[in-house]
């Protein structure tokens, strides 16, 4: 008969170490002048809504076009939940796979005159899947120093080499670009279409130019400009003019078009790669039924209602404007996202607690959101704003910040 195991003795734990690295960590964040919380919103997505308790004008959300809670919206995610359900049931390569997910897959494409899409959870998790989908070990990513932290995160898991550059500077990316076609198997050129904290549009011409000279693959994160820039609402690439320079374009549900998720869109063989390699997309349950039918009312509103666009932009250079005339620069901003660079913390979230209590919520940005001592007050309006909530917003920002000095 084999000896029994005995079984480990129980010991009196005197410390929760979870709570030390917890006390540690967060200790240092305070320190910085870092530490975050979490808001609590009330209502739906609209330009008022509840923040913390108190009724204000929400000019920090992305919610850029209004659509979160049009009834079109509203009603497709409602019937998609009467119809299908509130889940999926699984991950597209076992159950998960409905008809509505190809469709919403079709009409995007459609849209953005690609051959395919595919959708994934989050924005997130399409830049860490399609990147090491595309680039691996003896290959090279070149990316701009500003990148949103999911392209940053997808370079780490590709384990393909990085190749930085100073954000926008084309010398620096030429220079990078000739490095990486002398050393490596395949290139992939990395970028933002606009910039979440900035505000403002890559050098999309010259930089695929770069690309195709060097021959390096275009990936594009057009979170911020799908549905929000371009004649069509096609985005950066299609205000700029080189949608056909552009490889891979990655785009989200959640912010103009109102519904939650994103896609990786482009030629067939990109869509049948990911679906075979992209861990994220393969390990992950598929968007929700109501989800995916909100997003498609969404994208027929967008193309039904260009109006809508045109008033987000309208708003951003009435805002931009009117800050300019009291002193107050946004730069380098062009687009929906209009930031005020205060530089510091303390100095930051005063002002953006002085919003709050004359009725704005425009959130401060931190470290590590953006670069030590860049913090900013982070504003986004929205196609629905009056022209009056606008002027209202431009006088108290000015008089927070005086206050915050």
């Amino acid at each position: 008969m084999a000896e029994a195991v005995p079984r480990p003795t129980a010991k009196l734990r005197r410390t929760d170490p979870v709570a030390e690295v917890a006390a540690e960590t967060l200790a240092g964040i305070r320190a910085r002048g870092t530490h975050r919380r979490m808001r609590v919103l009330d209502g739906a997505q609209a330009p008022r809504m509840i923040v913390d308790g108190r009724e204000v004008l929400l000019f920090a959300g992305s919610n850029y076009l209004d659509l979160a809670h049009h009834p079109e919206v509203v009603e497709a995610a409602a019937r998609a939940a009467r119809d299908y359900g509130a889940a999926a049931g699984g991950s597209r390569l076992i159950t998960g796979n409905l008809a509505i997910h190809e469709a919403l897959e079709e009409e995007l494409a459609a849209f953005l005159g690609c051959e395919a899409a595919l959708a994934f959870n989050t924005g997130y998790m399409a830049n860490v899947g399609v990147i090491p989908a595309l680039a691996g070990r003896g290959d090279v990513v070149v990316s701009d120093s500003l990148n949103h932290a999911s392209i940053i995160d997808g370079c780490r898991l590709a384990q393909a080499d990085t190749l930085v550059f100073a954000h926008g500077d084309l010398e620096a990316l030429a220079d990078r670009l000739a490095e990486a076609e002398r050393r490596y198997r395949r290139v992939l050129l990395a970028v933002d279409g606009v910039y979440s904290m900035d505000g403002d549009l890559a050098p999309l011409p010259e930089m695929v130019g770069l690309a195709r000279h060097h021959g390096a693959m275009v990936l594009l994160d057009d979170a911020h400009g799908t549905g929000t820039l371009g004649l069509a609402g096609r985005g950066s690439a299609e205000q700029l003019g080189v949608e056909s320079d552009v490889d891979i374009l990655m785009g989200t549900l959640g912010k103009s078009l109102g519904s939650f998720g994103a896609f990786v869109a482009g030629s067939a063989a990109l869509r049948e790669l990911l679906v075979n390699v992209a861990r994220s997309f393969i390990f992950s349950c598929a968007l929700a039924p109501p989800a995916v039918e909100a997003a498609r009312a969404a994208l027929r509103v967008v193309v039904r209602e260009p109006w809508r666009r045109e008033a987000l932009q309208a708003n951003a250079t009435r805002l931009r404007d009117g800050l300019a005339a009291l002193g107050i620069s946004c730069a380098p901003s062009s687009t929906h996202i209009v930031p005020v660079v205060l530089g510091e913390n303390a100095r930051t979230m005063a002002a953006c607690e002085e919003l709050l209590e004359r009725g704005f919520y425009a959130q401060g940005i931190r470290h590590p959101s953006v670069p030590e001592g860049t913090a900013r007050l982070r504003i986004t309006p929205m196609a629905t704003h009056s022209e009056d909530e606008i002027d209202a917003l431009v006088e108290a920002v000015a008089q927070a910040i005086a206050i915050a000095s």
